[in-house]
């Protein structure tokens, strides 16, 4: 298998000399091509810090990660900015859509950034959003569509350039249940037929059973690793739960 991601040692640090509250305590992980990782952790892990590192967003006090076989830590900020837009795909809690734009004009964008022909455009997004199941409102402004039509459009302009890697922050978060489960089997579907290379943080272990490995964080570090194996969706579920419960953090939510 292609290893797309490595995080080797990382460590990040907040603060001053008077005040410093390491975040992320020497993590390393590897992610291969086509997985769907998912990370979790109680608030405060460092789970969000960790993948804001990966995503660039923030940057690392010690340790390389490396995406697709180049080191983003070394990364100035020009090249940074071009490796984010042509190598990672983002999938916010909050959507993140443009208002005045359609749904077609959104997950196009990405493409447009890059250059891509008229013709080329228009072939990928009907592509993605047939595979997404969102072609009706490809000509709907986010105000005329549903949570999970929004999610799932964001999904769209997440993986339409065909990324290395999409990350996903609490993807669920914003969604009800049953547009929740919608974009789980969109993200399932998109990871098994396209072999989209996926890493989500979520706190929510009915969200993280759709993954098929996930990393525990816990003050920073990882505490426990688990993989799906040929456990059914309700029995990876379960076995979730109990690390969960280990880690100390709230069941209530979670179902």
């Amino acid at each position: 298998m292609t290893n797309v991601l490595k995080v080797d040692s990382i460590e990040k640090y907040f603060g001053n000399k008077g005040n410093v509250a390491k975040a992320i305590d020497h993590i390393s992980f590897e992610v291969e091509k086509g997985e769907f990782v998912g990370i979790m952790g109680p608030s405060g892990s460092g789970k969000t810090t960790l993948l804001n590192c990966i995503s660039t967003i923030d940057t690392v006090t010690t340790g390389n990660i490396q995406i697709n076989g180049q080191d983003i830590t070394k990364l100035k900020a020009g090249k940074l900015e071009k490796f984010r837009r042509d190598e990672l795909g983002f999938i916010f809690q909050d959507f993140n859509l443009l208002d005045t734009l359609t749904a077609f004009e959104n997950i196009a964008i990405a493409l447009t950034i890059q250059g891509r022909k008229p013709s080329e455009i228009t072939k990928l997004v009907e592509e993605v959003a047939a595979k997404l199941e969102i072609t009706s409102v490809l000509n709907k402004f986010p105000y005329q569509m549903s949570g999970g039509q929004k999610q799932r459009v964001a999904s769209a302009r997440a993986i339409v350039t065909n990324p290395t890697l999409v990350l996903a922050d609490e993807p669920t978060g914003a969604l009800d249940s049953k547009s929740a489960r919608l974009l789980l089997d969109s993200f399932e579907k998109l990871n098994n037929d396209l072999q989209a290379t996926i890493l989500m943080v979520t706190h929510d272990a009915f969200t993280a059973s759709y993954a098929k490995r996930i990393l525990f964080i816990k003050d920073g570090k990882i505490f426990n690793e688990l993989i799906r194996g040929n456990d059914s969706r309700k029995e990876f579920f379960n076995r979730i739960i109990e690390v969960v419960t280990l880690l100390g953090g709230d069941t209530n939510n979670v179902l």
